[in-house]
């Protein structure tokens, strides 16, 4: 190694243009095969992708003890610790239908703030409706009230409507 203001500094190899050298694998590869990287002056990562991926792995692993933890930590704000406290507060029930091991956390889109442990389907159907109490209290009135249902309009004659709307559904369903 040569020595250079007084720091050892490795020597450089050369690599054509269009390739670099992965410093955890050692091998040369193409760029395409670095993943992207604004801040760098090539415009590429150091380490090629399957190199970068497994660093990615061991530090979620070495500073948050796994995947699920690094994620609620980044997204939420909270820990697999808090989330099992809060189900606890549910009595371990989707906060919504009471099914039970519901295992997503559902926050404010808005303030970011956590609301509750919700299953599956019950977090998906508030992010349908945007979060919005208008639409879901519209939707409930849709429920209630639109069912179809067949009246006896003359002797053997049936036409279907609407409880609250009192017209036969289009032709064309």
């Amino acid at each position: 190694m040569k020595e250079q203001q007084g720091r050892e500094v490795r020597p450089t190899l050369s690599v054509s243009d269009g390739h670099r050298r992965c410093p955890a694998c050692g091998e040369t590869k193409v760029l395409e095969n670095f993943p992207r990287n604004r801040s760098g002056r090539s415009g590429h990562g150091r380490y090629c992708k399957p190199c970068h991926n497994e660093k990615g792995k061991e530090s979620k692993l070495r500073l948050h003890g796994g995947f699920r933890e690094y994620h609620l930590r980044r997204r939420y704000g909270i820990g697999e610790k808090e989330v099992q406290e809060l189900l606890a507060e549910q009595g371990g029930v989707c906060a919504v239908c009471g099914d039970p091991d519901p295992e997503h956390v559902d926050h404010d889109h808005r303030t970011g703030w956590v609301r509750g442990i919700l299953c599956f389907n019950c977090n998906g159907g508030l992010g349908q409706f945007r979060d919005s109490p208008t639409r879901l209290a519209r939707a409930i009135t849709y429920l209630r009230g639109t069912t179809w249902q067949r009246v006896l309009i003359h002797p053997g004659v049936y036409q279907m409507c609407s409880p609250t709307r009192g017209r036969p559904p289009s032709q064309r369903s």
